[in-house]
């Protein structure tokens, strides 16, 4: 299960484009939570050590303890960042206040693990989802999803329906969303070959 990590934050009262840039090249990211039977605060958090959260996340979808100054530590899910198009870092973050019983909904990267009889046999690992879409407690938060591939044989298939998740977590795509297919030998070099003339 994903670790909850402690972030601090502050009070902002500056609003607008200009303010907001200002408070960014001041090393601060501007933030906002919200959520049932709270009341919207903006906030700040440091840039820095929100980028050093980020990186050692395998997904943006994490849970925090925001230790707001001044106020109660809350709990809160990273509900959505806005990146820079042209950088890539952080612009603003939204913080969703929840509780331990509150469902939240996260993209979970997938991680292929297991030696398929189809890839010995020669085939190709074709992964069509790489994250997919759970609904769970926040303490079922699960950091990444493991995807066994070692019972595929060369054109079989693993659907989401067949995956196995953690306790307390469910898929929200559909079960015969196709994960991972082993395809044949030589299928991908005929195909290119096949684009290309």
């Amino acid at each position: 299960m994903a670790k909850k990590t402690n972030l601090k934050a502050a009070l902002r009262k500056r609003t607008g484009s200009g303010p907001l840039n200002q408070m960014r090249r001041e090393g601060w990211i501007p933030s906002v939570i919200y959520g049932r039977g709270v009341s919207n605060l903006n906030l700040k958090v440091d840039a820095k050590t929100f980028q050093e959260l980020l990186a050692h996340s395998t997904s943006e979808s994490i849970v925090v303890n925001l230790q707001i100054e001044g106020e109660a530590t809350r709990l809160a899910f990273v509900q959505s960042i806005q990146h820079d198009p042209i950088s890539g870092s952080v612009l603003h973050a939204d913080f969703r206040s929840i509780d331990e019983k509150t469902e939240i909904t996260a993209h979970i990267p997938t991680h292929l693990h297991g030696e398929s009889a189809g890839v010995k046999a020669g085939g190709v690992v074709e992964q069509y989802v790489h994250a997919i879409e759970i609904t769970c407690l926040p303490n079922d938060l699960p950091e990444m999803i493991e995807v066994d591939i070692s019972s595929l044989e060369v054109g079989s298939s693993l659907h989401i329906g067949e995956l196995k998740l953690p306790a307390g977590v469910r898929a929200t795509h559909a079960a015969d969303v196709v994960v991972v297919h082993i395809g044949a030998p030589g299928a991908a070099l005929s195909e290119a070959a096949t684009a290309t003339a």
